[in-house]
C-alpha cells in the first residue's frame, strides 16, 4: 500500500497538481518527461485515489449526502455549523465551496486515467491497464454528471489540444457513451498480458477481478436509467449480468488508507474532529430501520458515547453498544435553544449527565475513527441488489432468482463491514440467518422494488458511500423520506436533488456553463432535477 501511494504522489506531482496551463505544458514541453520514459500505470492509483476523496470526507459527501438522505444527522451548532448543509439544508460559510469539490477532483480522476489511455493506445501490452484505466474514467464520470447534471465529457480531458473551453454534453449522452466505452473496454481484458501496476483496489491488478468490477459498475450505469431509458437499462443490464458481475464479499472494490504515508481516510478524519465526533449521530431513520428487523449491524456500528459532554468529545473513549440501547437522532435539530432545539425533538430521550445529546447514537469509535479504515467504493452486496431490481423487471439477467440474489446481498452486506476490522465483523453464520429470515418480499413488483431498495440505501450508508445511497434513493425514490424544513434552507423544504456547479464555471466557460443551467430544471440550484432524475 505504502509503495503504491508513493505511486500516487509521483503522478499527482506530475500531472494533477496544475492548472490547465500546466496540463498543456507537460504534454507539449519537449523538456518535460515523455510518456515512453514514465510508466504511465502509475497513474492508476492517482485516478482511484482523487476518486475516493471526491466521495468521501469534507469534499462533499460527508456535508451533503449523509444528511440529505437521512444516514447521519447533526445539532449543527457552535464549531460544527458546517454540518447544516447536510442535516438542514441552510448554507454554511463554504457551502459554494464544497459544492464545487466533487467536480474538481472527479475531472482530476478521469484525466489520469485518460493519460493512460493516450500513452498506451497503441500498446497491445498494455490492453489491462487500459482497461482498467477506462473503467476509472466512467466511475469518476458517473459520479460528476450525477451530481451535477449536464458536464464536459465529448470535448473535456483535452487540455494538450487547446480544448479548455469545452462543451457541457447532455446527461443522455454521457449516459450513451459511458456504457458503448464500458462494453469495449471490458471485453478487452486478457490475462495473458501483464497485470494494471499500483492498483488501489484490493485486487492486485487481478484481471477476473477488474473486470467483474467493471461489469458491475455497467450494471450500476444501466439501473440508473430505469425511468427514462428503460430498454436501455435492460440491454446492459442484461450484458453486465452475462460478463459477469461481483461474485463474492472477497471481492469488494474499497481503498484504504496509509495515514503514516499521509493517505488517510477522509471520512474517517471528519468523524474524528473533535466537534464532528461529539454532534454528529446516526439519523434515527437509518436505526430505526435496522432496528424494526433486528438488524445485528447496529450493535456493530452504532454507540452511545460515555456520559457526560467531556466523555462524549474524547474520541479515544469507546461507547456503549447494546442493541437495545440505540437511538438515531431526528434530522433538523439543533442546541440553539429555540423551537428547533433537540429537547423540544418528538421522543427526547433526555441528556445524559450535562450531555443534551447522549443518549442519541454515534457512529461506532472502534470501527470508524481509524485513519486507515476502507473508503468504500462498490461492493458484491450492492451488484446483487441491483440483479435482484433486474430480475423483478423481468429482465434475463440469469438463472437466479430476484429472492436469492436478494438473500446473498443482505447477507453480504452485513460481512462487508469486516473490512473495518474486529469490532465490526459479522460472523457468515449470523449474516445467513438473518438474511434467511428476512426474505424478499415476491406479493408485488412494487413490495420487491421497495425492498431492495431500502436495502440498498442501509448498506451503502452504513459502508459511509453517502453519494451512492443519494443517488439510488433520487433513482427509486426509497427509503421514502420525509424532508427537513428549516428556516433559511437553500432547497425550498425539499430534499436537493443535485449540487450546485463550481461558482469558477460561470467564468472561465461562460457561454457553455449557461448552456448547461438551461437545461436544468430549475436553474443552478440545489432543488433541479438531472435528466435521469424524474
Amino acid at each position: 500500500m505504502k509503495r503504491g501511494l508513493i505511486y500516487i504522489w509521483l503522478a499527482v506531482f506530475a500531472l494533477v497538481t496544475g492548472c490547465k496551463k500546466d496540463f498543456d505544458a507537460i504534454n507539449t514541453d519537449p523538456n518535460q518527461v515523455a510518456p515512453s520514459n514514465f510508466n504511465s500505470d502509475y497513474f492508476l492509483s492517482g485516478s482511484q485515489w482523487n476518486y475516493i476523496n471526491g466521495i468521501t470526507g469534507y469534499n462533499g459527501a460527508i456535508l451533503f449526502q449523509s444528511g440529505w438522505a437521512q444516514i447521519l444527522a447533526s445539532t449543527t451548532s457552535g464549531a460544527a455549523n458546517y454540518y447544516s448543509n447536510m442535516d438542514k439544508y441552510v448554507p454554511s460559510g463554504q457551502t459554494n465551496d464544497y459544492s464545487g469539490r466533487g467536480f474538481d477532483l472527479g475531472y482530476k480522476s478521469a484525466r489520469l486515467s485518460q493519460e493512460i489511455i493516450k500513452n498506451y493506445a497503441d500498446n497491445p501490452e498494455k490492453v489491462n491497464v487500459v482497461s482498467a484505466a477506462t473503467v476509472m474514467k466512467v466511475l469518476a464520470m458517473q459520479f460528476v454528471t450525477d451530481l451535477y447534471g449536464d458536464v464536459p465529457y465529448s470535448q473535456a480531458l483535452q487540455a494538450a489540444a487547446n480544448i479548455t473551453q469545452p462543451v457541457y454534453d447532455k446527461q443522455q449522452d454521457i449516459y450513451n457513451s459511458m456504457l458503448t466505452e464500458l462494453d469495449e473496454a471490458l471485453s478487452k481484458f486478457d490475462a495473458s498480458k501483464p497485470k494494471p501496476a499500483a492498483d488501489l483496489f484490493p485486487y492486485a491488478g487481478d484481471v477476473d477481478k477488474w473486470r467483474k468490477f467493471g461489469y458491475s459498475l455497467m450494471l450500476r450505469v444501466a439501473m440508473r436509467l430505469t425511468k427514462v431509458d428503460l430498454a436501455k437499462a435492460q440491454q446492459y443490464a442484461e450484458k453486465a449480468a452475462a460478463g459477469g458481475t461481483l461474485s463474492s464479499v472477497s471481492e469488494d472494490a474499497y481503498i484504504r488508507g496509509d495515514n503514516a504515508s499521509g493517505y488517510r481516510s477522509e471520512n474517517s478524519r471528519s468523524l474524528i474532529t473533535p466537534a464532528d465526533f461529539y454532534q454528529v449521530k446516526w439519523s434515527k431513520t437509518l436505526i430505526d430501520f435496522l432496528k424494526a428487523t433486528n438488524d445485528p449491524r447496529v450493535s456493530a456500528i452504532a454507540e452511545l458515547p460515555p456520559a457526560g459532554i467531556a466523555g462524549a468529545q474524547n474520541p479515544d473513549l469507546t461507547g456503549n453498544n447494546t442493541f437495545a440501547n440505540q437511538m438515531g437522532l431526528p434530522n433538523g435539530w439543533d442546541l440553539n435553544g429555540g423551537a428547533t432545539d433537540i429537547t423540544n425533538a418528538p421522543g427526547y430521550p433526555g441528556a445524559s449527565g450535562n450531555d443534551p445529546i447522549g443518549n442519541y447514537s454515534r457512529p461506532r469509535q472502534a470501527v470508524y475513527t481509524n485513519l486507515n479504515s476502507p473508503q468504500f467504493v462498490l461492493t458484491y452486496a450492492e451488484s446483487e441488489l441491483l440483479l435482484a431490481e433486474a430480475k423483478v423487471r423481468g429482465w434475463n439477467v440469469g438463472a437466479t432468482t430476484a429472492a436469492m440474489h436478494y438473500a446473498n446481498a443482505v447477507s453480504a452486506g452485513l460481512q462487508s463491514l469486516s473490512a473495518f476490522g474486529p469490532a465490526a465483523t459479522i460472523a457468515p453464520a449470523t449474516a445467513n440467518a438473518y438474511a434467511a429470515a428476512h426474505p424478499l418480499n415476491t406479493s408485488s413488483t412494487a413490495a420487491s422494488l421497495k425492498q431492495i431498495n431500502e436495502q440498498y440505501w442501509a448498506t451503502t450508508g452504513i459502508l459511509l458511500n453517502f453519494v451512492e445511497a443519494w443517488n439510488n434513493w433520487r433513482r427509486s425514490g426509497y427509503p421514502l423520506l420525509t424532508p427537513v424544513v428549516y428556516p433559511g434552507n437553500f432547497s425550498g423544504g425539499n430534499i436537493p436533488r443535485r449540487q450546485l456547479y463550481p461558482t469558477t464555471e460561470a467564468s472561465i466557460n461562460p457561454a457553455n456553463y449557461r448552456s448547461a443551467v438551461g437545461s436544468l430544471t430549475a436553474g443552478d440550484v440545489f432543488q433541479s432535477r438531472v435528466w435521469w432524475d424524474k
